[in-house]
């Protein structure tokens, strides 16, 4: 299993699209942002098929170093969370996937 960069993703994304990648780059860069955006409002993001996106607050705790078994308090923080849709699962489940 391989890791695809954003590059790589702009690169095919622009083939497909037949377009150019300077401007597929900023399209994707753009919609990467609008992303972190809306997350940082507090919104839920749902795109159909594909999956939803959503913000949660993480309550404060307090954990332990395992090496020193000192106690420190980690405070409250947001996290994103991601279900995936009905077209993700299938493909993910499929035994073929087509590009």
């Amino acid at each position: 299993m391989s890791a695809i960069t954003k590059k790589e993703l702009t690169d095919r994304v622009a083939d497909k699209a037949q377009t150019t990648r300077s401007t597929t780059k900023a399209i994707v860069q753009c919609f990467l942002d609008q992303i972190v955006v809306a997350l940082a409002k507090g919104n839920r993001l749902e795109f159909r098929d594909f999956g939803v996106f959503e913000s949660h607050e993480c309550a404060a705790r307090t954990a332990q170093n395992p090496k020193t078994l000192e106690r420190i308090h980690v405070p409250a923080k947001r996290a994103v969370k991601f279900k995936m849709g009905r077209f993700m699962k299938q493909k993910l489940n499929s035994r073929t996937v087509k590009t």
